[in-house]
């Protein structure tokens, strides 16, 4: 199983910049963006080939990321024409290196450029991780059954009922009210 690093993906759109949530698959030194078509990071990627992927220090950017909320602070990369999360553990910054097309989900083979380091990193709570796998789950709700992610979501709240800060709960509703409308929702 390859290595996948959950991150905040800005590429460069025609009109400004574009944040996403992006599992990154490492392959021994470089990185892969595989995003589901359709996808404005493709036709980003494929225009502009630089990308910069951020560990967020807070959790509600990954939940806000999926929820529609992607309004959150940038900072100019160092090195590559391109934007990055400001308030980020760190961040690399990568160049598209190969692509390999897909009508499914095509792959962008990346190289890091730089790499930058911006606050200690003590390590998640919890409540932390129960987010990241909500905010996940919530990016599948048209390949799971309604069962398998009211399962997981009520495993995943015994987590934030006993670890949860604000930002935690915060982040947690978002994802929470995202998923109750798309499973009420008629199909």
């Amino acid at each position: 199983m390859p290595r996948i690093l959950e991150s905040v993906v800005v590429t460069k759109a025609e009109d400004g910049w574009h944040m996403v949530p992006f599992g990154l698959i490492q392959e021994n030194v470089d990185f892969t963006v595989a995003p589901f078509r359709p996808s404005p990071s493709i036709d980003n990627l494929q225009r502009h080939p630089f990308l910069s992927a951020a560990a967020p220090a807070d959790i509600r950017v990954l939940a806000g990321c999926v929820t529609g909320r992607r309004e959150w602070p940038m900072l100019p990369c160092e090195r590559i024409d391109g934007m990055r999360l400001a308030d980020a553990y760190s961040h690399p910054e990568l160049e598209v290196v190969a692509f390999v097309d897909d009508p499914m989900r095509p792959r962008f083979r990346c190289r890091i450029v730089h790499t930058a380091m911006h606050r200690p990193f003590l390590g998640y709570n919890r409540a932390q991780a129960a987010v990241l796998e909500a905010a996940i789950l919530s990016t599948r709700l048209h390949l799971l059954p309604a069962e398998k992610i009211n399962a997981e979501m009520e495993y995943l709240r015994i987590a934030i009922s006993k670890t949860a800060g604000p930002a935690e709960e915060e982040a947690w509703s978002w994802i929470e009210e995202k998923i109750g409308s798309a499973l009420k929702a008629p199909t």
